[in-house]
């Protein structure tokens, strides 16, 4: 779909958006209740020594393998695994392992519910905990070892995640990193909620600006970032602008011949000044080629002449393993917008059911016995 072909907000929604602005909005206010929630839930199931030294495995499906992604970059030891990869591979991925993590808005995909009696029966000595923000929902009824049951109105009620991501992300760094994520979230719930209706307007100006395709890059450690803030535009827009999402590194490795001179290109700059060395290299070399539409998140004393439109960062000068959960709203807002201009409902942008808010119709099969030898 071109431009010019963009339908009109409002008047060819079926049903008006109830449910995602708002959720995209609540989140600087559910920041400090999942800290205290976390802080809480930790002290009673002594958790702090339970993950010490531990090797750990943070897993979840879609939006919430990109959340689990995000949470082990900033967890020494730890490794993010989808459970659509473990449920399938269960025996690569659990040797060595200590202890797993689930991450699930409801827990209520057939992966979730699998995986647990997975690991239980390969790896008895193994510990599994979850954090979820439905208490009904399956998982929650799970065989563990634990469970960290978030403030309700993070569990949305859209077809897209937006609060749930942010909070299980930082549910997850609270157990990675307690004293610099409670130090951060005080200044930056305060900051995002500041900055919300300033990044909601360069957002909207964002979206009317996609054409017909879409670039997002990050460099590690937020690569999970990276990822959901594509999914994002996925989901809300029904598939119908082309997406890729890369490094900065890698997108010279072919992935560039993807940009075109009207293509949005996304670009999160890092708090880590080698990093962004490298970044804005990139973002230069684009300009001389005169390839892209280049919309960044940054410090805009940082970015001077860097790119066409600025979305300001939440935690510019936050470390990057940090920032996923803050970051994200930008690119949240981006796809709600898009949403809108194409006449979806972002709520229920796949109206005919292709996809729906709780994954269904994965059979499960009996998993191979587990052998350590030659497991990776």
């Amino acid at each position: 779909m071109s431009h010019d072909q963009i339908a009109p907000p409002n008047d060819s929604l079926p049903t008006a958006p109830r449910y995602t602005l708002p959720e995209i909005l609540q989140q600087p206010l559910l920041w400090p209740v999942t800290l205290e929630i976390v802080r809480s839930a930790s002290q009673q199931m002594q958790l702090n020594e339970k993950l010490k030294g531990a090797r750990v495995l943070l897993t979840g499906a879609g939006t919430s393998a990109y959340a689990a992604s995000a949470v082990a970059a900033a967890w020494p030891q730890a490794i993010a695994v989808p459970t659509t990869d473990l449920l399938v591979d269960a025996e690569r991925y659990l040797a060595n392992i200590d202890a797993v993590i689930s991450l699930a808005r409801s827990g209520s995909s057939p992966e979730s519910t699998a995986v647990v009696e997975q690991v239980r029966s390969l790896r008895p000595d193994i510990q599994h905990f979850a954090i979820v923000c439905d208490e009904d929902g399956a998982l929650s009824r799970s065989s563990l070892d634990g469970l960290i049951v978030l403030d309700p109105r993070t569990n949305d009620q859209s077809l897209v995640m937006t609060s749930a991501f942010s909070n299980l992300v930082l549910a997850g760094l609270a157990l990675a990193q307690p004293e610099a994520v409670v130090a951060a979230e005080k200044q930056l719930s305060t900051r995002a909620g500041l900055l919300l209706p300033v990044i909601d307007q360069a957002c909207q100006r964002a979206a009317a600006r996609i054409r017909d395709r879409m670039v997002v890059l990050s460099s590690s450690p937020l690569l999970g970032w990276q990822q959901e803030a594509g999914l994002k535009t996925l989901e809300m827009t029904a598939g119908q602008f082309p997406l890729v999402c890369e490094t900065y590194l890698g997108l010279r490795h072919g992935p560039m011949s993807f940009v075109t001179p009207d293509t949005l290109v996304l670009c999160l700059l890092s708090s880590d000044p080698v990093r962004r060395s490298y970044e804005t290299d990139l973002i230069r070399e684009l300009r001389a080629k005169k390839i892209g539409f280049l919309v960044g998140i940054a410090d805009p004393e940082e970015s001077l002449g860097l790119f066409d439109q600025l979305i300001p960062a939440v935690a510019p000068h936050t470390d990057d393993a940090l920032r996923t959960p803050f970051e994200i709203l930008g690119p949240q807002l981006l796809g709600y917008h898009l949403s809108l201009l194409i006449g979806l409902n972002p709520d229920n942008p796949s109206p005919d059911g292709v996809i729906n808010r709780v994954v269904s119709g994965v059979r499960i099969y009996p998993h191979r016995a587990f052998e350590t030898q030659g497991a990776i």
